[in-house]
């Protein structure tokens, strides 16, 4: 029997920078893989990257951003800017997608289940993104990586977040996000993963699959 279900942030509850980006990288001639992996590093990895080290805390999103500024500029690329970077990785549904992953999670609070978001973030995106869902009302905890200095896949991060809701069998609680190894992470301790890929109704379904409408 499920009792928690912990939800990612950006890539669930807006559009995903791992699917929605083809488009601004094209215009800057480049390719989407490498365009992430000048702004975020291998982001699976938890290394000495600038956005490695502003998701843990570290770093500032200026510093962050010059240095992708930079990479993209050492690989030819002219043009980047986070204004033009952030409005593509949203996606152009973000306020449908929002209102279908809110209603699930008001479904699943009147069904008793505790939920939680871990989220890989920055401290100068805290007052944005959580003025886009009343966070405080739809959760009983936010595991902020720039908050608790570790950030997915790292494994602490994941039972951070079991222990702030006092899950102690981790097979009874399920984790969505938008980025597989985040995923294979949480399947490590034996959280039911469930990747979310441009249809987010497909990973509702899933969710549904294993939360059986009583």
């Amino acid at each position: 029997m499920i009792e928690a279900v912990f939800w990612d942030f950006g890539g669930v509850f807006t559009g995903s920078p791992f699917y929605h980006l083809e488009n601004y990288a094209r215009s800057l001639g480049t390719t989407n893989e490498r365009l992430l992996e000048h702004v975020f590093g291998r982001y699976e990895a938890n290394g000495d990257h600038p956005w490695h080290r502003l998701e843990r805390g570290e770093g500032t999103l200026a510093d962050a951003l010059e240095a992708a500024a930079e990479a993209c500029r050492a690989d030819g690329i002219e043009g980047f800017n986070f204004e033009g970077f952030f409005k593509a990785m949203t996606g152009t549904n973000s306020d449908e997608r929002r209102e279908l992953v809110v209603s699930k999670v008001r479904e699943l609070n009147e069904a008793g289940i505790q939920q939680a978001i871990i989220t890989n973030n920055a401290k100068e995106f805290g007052d944005m993104w959580r003025k886009l869902i009343p966070v405080d009302e739809l959760f009983e905890a936010v595991v902020d990586s720039s908050a608790v200095g570790m950030r997915k896949p790292d494994l602490r991060i994941y039972q951070l977040a079991l222990d702030q809701l006092g899950v102690s069998n981790p097979e009874t609680s399920v984790f969505l996000d938008d980025f597989e190894p985040n995923v294979a992470a949480a399947r490590q301790l034996g959280i039911h993963g469930i990747l979310v890929e441009h249809d987010i109704s497909d990973a509702l379904a899933e969710l549904d699959m294993v939360i059986p409408s009583k």
